[in-house]
Parts: structure tokens; C-alpha cells; sequence
């Protein structure tokens, strides 16, 4: 046998070399997707510019979209939130954009604009809002994302901000925009490698682009998840009536969680009515509790928003009791968003009937 130290110095020099070979290897790799992504990077006085790559931005010249950037004002403000506020820039007739703003100051919303490009950095989906770049700057970061011209589900739902035509959603958009919404989930959930948790799943954070294609956005809460765990322990956090009963006793983000809260704008998009609603504050209940008991005593008509008229009673009464096994109690009870958007495609494609 060979004198064991010399074996050792072999098995360190090929372990050492073995790591080298691993750090040069995520260097390539990183700098190709940094050519396949990137058009542009470029540090400024005030700042860093990255521009992804995609049609949208190719031609776009950086010095000019980034000083159109920096001149939105409140006119052009078409949102706002918890996490950020919204702009449209306008860069010409066929060529605009929404920038969501995120002050700095706070340890928290730094995460928040790290954790949106972390989950962003190189997601593709048709049901996904797409990330166009960044700006950072010492006070602020700005993220530059597609704009959805027809606003948020929220707005067409419940008649405010950029729903100006008074529009409502007849069925089949709803189905449409409903079953877009669970295959965008369905993709962060299980395609995406780490998965990812939305975490703040909701109406006002589905977006609809010129066709009524629903968008899922605003990943400013969201978690990744390795695909060996079950969940992630984080604050709990996310917007009231969304959230999932067992978040506040565990503070553990699952997506289970993500899949009771899509369970609830199933509901809205059923009633018409959010979760937050006076009438329902008023009497001491909410949205989900009400709509379960009345699917029980099978009188899902008399809740049906009275804007959907003569509906395929039998799709209604399958997406009732889909929103339902969202919206389990018990998080193992509820469906994957992959089961749940293979109900959805049954019950339009095949004219199968969902029971509850």
C-alpha cells in the first residue's frame, strides 16, 4: 500500500481542485446568462441601469429611456401599494412601460426589491408579468416591467382606477383569467428550481394585458423554497383576507398557502365581492365563511355576482367547489396548484363536473 500521507496529499489536491474546477464553472455559466440576458449595464452619478434582454428593450437607447425614467411624476402614477408605488412610462406611441418605485431606507424594503429580482432574475411565462430591468439608486430602486394596459383584476372586479369604460367580466373571461392565474402559480410552484411562494396572491396583483390574459406580479414578498423543503419560516406577512389561517399560528410560508389564498379570488371572481368587504365586517363574518355555507345548502345562485347572466350553471357550480378545496381548513387537504389548474381544464374542456 502507498504511505498514507501521500495519499492524503492527493485526495487534497483533487478535492481542491474539484471546488476550483465548480467556482470556474458557475463563473461561465453566470457570465452566459449575463450575455443572453443583459443589453445593457452601465453605472451613472446616481446610480446603476441594467436592461434584460427581450424585444421590447433592444432598441431602446439607455441614456434616453433611463432620463425619460427619472422625469415620471405623480401624472403618471397608475398605482400603488404597500411595497412600492407604479408608474407608466411612456417612451412613444407604441412603447410603454410600468416602473414601480421602492424608496429605501428600511432593512425591509431593500429585501423587498431583492426578493422581486431574486424570483424574476429568469422567469419566462406566458402568465407571468415580465421584468425589463432595474435602476438602483442610493435612495430608491426602480424595477421596469411590462405594462398591462388593462390594469389589475381588482379594478375590473370592483370598478375603480383604470377600469374607466365601467367594463365587467362576463364568464368566460373570468374562467380565462382564473385558469391563467393557477397556471402562473402552477409554474412558480413546481417548475421554477429553487420554487418559489408567492406569498401575496390576491387580486390587485393579477394584471391583464391586451388580450384578458392574467399576469401574476409583485413579488415583493416572495419566498424561494429548495425543492427538498416543505416550508420556509419567515414574518408573516401579505394582505388580510388572503392569508391562509394556519400562517398566523406556524408563520410558515408554504405553498399551501398561496393555494388558499388563490381559493379566495376564485371566490371573488364567483361573487364579485372582496374578502374585505363592509357588509360582511359589519356582520361579524367573512367572505369565505359565507360563500361555504351557502355552497353546503347548494344555493350558489343566490351568491353569484348578479353582473354574470345565463352562466353554464354546471362550470359554476365546479369552480364553487374548487375555490372550496382551496380554501380547506387543514393546508394537506387542499389540492396542488397543478391539481388544481388540471380541475379547471376538466371542467371547461371536458365538461366535467367538480363535487365538492
Amino acid at each position: 500500500m502507498g504511505n498514507p500521507q501521500v495519499i492524503a496529499f492527493y485526495i487534497t489536491i483533487s478535492c481542491i481542485a474539484f471546488v476550483i474546477s465548480k467556482i470556474i464553472i458557475s463563473v461561465l455559466l453566470y457570465k452566459r446568462w449575463k450575455r443572453k440576458h443583459l443589453v445593457h449595464e452601465d453605472s451613472y452619478s446616481d446610480g446603476k441601469l441594467v436592461m434584460f434582454r427581450s424585444p421590447a428593450m433592444q432598441s431602446l437607447k439607455p441614456d434616453m429611456f433611463l432620463k425619460k425614467t427619472l422625469k415620471l411624476s405623480n401624472k403618471d402614477i397608475i398605482g400603488s401599494g404597500g411595497y412600492g408605488t407604479v408608474y407608466k412610462l411612456t417612451i412613444n406611441d407604441s412603447t410603454a412601460f410600468a416602473v414601480k418605485r421602492l424608496n429605501r431606507g428600511t432593512v425591509e424594503r431593500d429585501r423587498g426589491f431583492e426578493r422581486e429580482l431574486e424570483a424574476m432574475a429568469d422567469i419566462k411565462h406566458r402568465n407571468i408579468v415580465t421584468l425589463h430591468g432595474y435602476f438602483s439608486a442610493p435612495h430608491y430602486n426602480l424595477l421596469i416591467y411590462e405594462l398591462m394596459p388593462n390594469g389589475s383584476l381588482d379594478t375590473f372586479l370592483h370598478g375603480r382606477g383604470m377600469n374607466k369604460n365601467n367594463k365587467f367580466l362576463d364568464w368566460p373571461s373570468r374562467y380565462k383569467i382564473a385558469l391563467g392565474a393557477a397556471r402562473g402559480i402552477s409554474y412558480l410552484h413546481h417548475d421554477c428550481i429553487p420554487h418559489i411562494i408567492h406569498r401575496d396572491i390576491k387580486s390587485s396583483n393579477i394584471l391583464l394585458d391586451q388580450n384578458m390574459e392574467a399576469r401574476v406580479s409583485d413579488f415583493g414578498l416572495a419566498t424561494l423554497m429548495e425543492p427538498d423543503k416543505t416550508h420556509v419560516s419567515t414574518f408573516v406577512a401579505g394582505t388580510f383576507g388572503y392569508l391562509a389561517p394556519e400562517y398566523f399560528d406556524t408563520g410558515r410560508a408554504t405553498v399551501k398557502g398561496d393555494v388558499y389564498s388563490f381559493g379566495v379570488v376564485l371566490v371573488e371572481l364567483l361573487t364579485g365581492k372582496k374578502p374585505t368587504d363592509e357588509a360582511f365586517i359589519e356582520e361579524g363574518t367573512k367572505l369565505v365563511t359565507w360563500v361555504k355555507t351557502v355552497v353546503e345548502e347548494k344555493k350558489e345562485d343566490h351568491v353569484l355576482d348578479r353582473n354574470l347572466e345565463s352562466c353554464p350553471i354546471d362550470e359554476i357550480n365546479s369552480v364553487f367547489c374548487i375555490a372550496l378545496m382551496c380554501l380547506e381548513p387543514e393546508p394537506s387537504k387542499r389540492p396542488s396548484m397543478a391539481e388544481v389548474v388540471k380541475m379547471l381544464e376538466q371542467t371547461k374542456n371536458n365538461n366535467a363536473v367538480i363535487d365538492c
